[in-house]
């Protein structure tokens, strides 16, 4: 099973988190960068080309086996979808539309998660805004992992499984620690993906060549459909784009929580590397945070950094002080009933 993590605990601070009180002391000095707030006006059209090119691609796709179905989801379809997951972020932080237009960004998010296949948008909304308020909160924050995650995944084997389970525990890690009522627009969300998902599935199992006369619709159609589900779920596991999921917050280096990337990743990611940058100003639009970082440069060129994704997802495997436990928390400082 390989070597056995060194960690037997996560790493408790009784300190607030970082980004606050560098935030204050960012603006302070450089009170231009609140010029940077808002929303990006060509967001909405980068992420309508990105779903135009996946809804295209179903038609490039109808007729392909299963292998060459996985191997494109996962080289392109998957990394397409990942970036959309990446746009979902952005809009849960309202920069779509603006803070000003809240309908129109929750609309837009059911747009742009369509071509993920799994309802998300909502949801990762209402979790994610907590993990920025509540960074460490060993109760709030859902993206640090669960004792058991920590305690099952240890060895170097275990942590390669982890990695590629990685999504499934992003979805249910939060019903678990920190369960919430379903919304309403939860229930829309999931409707709308539902949807689309069985049109897909009617429409391109209707659609196949006579060669395939022999297979049912929902076999035909679910491979159609199955170039974005399981591109989503591969992309967000043993894959270069899922690299930030560890980058952002596992802790490389003791006494650092967060940790930015400034590699051509980004291009492709709505700059989510600048992770620094953006739990400091989460009101700056991706397309601007390297700005932050221009504008203010003593504040994080001598911060840990990563260089390479894929080489964080190797260091995290491999590395026996790095895995599930290397993470700050913080005492749930809530009110007890």
């Amino acid at each position: 099973m390989g070597q056995h993590v060194s960690r037997t605990d996560f790493e408790w601070t009784y300190t607030e988190e970082p980004h606050a009180s560098r935030r204050k002391q960012i603006l302070e000095k450089y009170p231009q960068i609140k010029k940077l707030f808002g929303y990006d006006p060509n967001f909405k059209w980068v992420v309508t080309l990105m779903v135009t090119i996946q809804l295209i691609m179903l038609f490039v796709m109808k007729d392909r086996s299963w292998g060459m179905t996985l191997l494109v989801a996962y080289c392109f379809g998957g990394v397409i979808n990942h970036s959309l997951m990446l746009a979902v972020h952005e809009i849960a932080h309202n920069l779509a539309f603006g803070h000003s237009r809240p309908l129109a960004n929750r609309l837009f998010g059911f747009f742009a998660n369509i071509p993920i296949g799994i309802p998300i948008s909502v949801s990762f909304k209402k979790y994610h805004l907590e993990h920025h308020r509540y960074q460490g909160d060993e109760i709030k924050d859902t993206d640090i992992p669960t004792y058991v995650e920590a305690k099952l995944f240890c060895t170097t084997v275990g942590k390669v499984f982890w990695v590629i389970l990685q999504p499934f525990f992003y979805a249910l890690r939060p019903l678990v620690v920190y369960p919430k009522p379903p919304t309403l627009l939860e229930f829309i969300n999931l409707i709308i993906q539902l949807i689309f998902d069985a049109i897909v599935v009617y429409f391109f199992g209707k659609c196949h060549n006579q060669g395939d006369k022999d297979q049912s619709t929902l076999f035909l159609g679910g491979r159609v459909l199955g170039y974005l589900i399981f591109g989503s779920l591969m992309a967000m596991g043993l894959h270069p784009v899922a690299g930030h999921f560890v980058s952002e917050h596992y802790m490389f280096k003791k006494g650092y929580e967060t940790y930015s990337y400034y590699g051509p990743l980004n291009w492709i990611t709505f700059n989510v590397g600048y992770h620094n940058e953006h739990h400091d100003f989460p009101a700056v639009p991706g397309s601007r945070l390297p700005q932050v970082k221009a504008i203010a440069p003593e504040f994080y060129d001598n911060l840990p950094q990563h260089s390479s994704w894929s080489a964080v997802l190797y260091d995290f495997v491999m590395d026996p002080d790095i895995g599930p436990y290397a993470r700050i928390r913080r005492k749930n400082l809530g009110l007890s009933m």
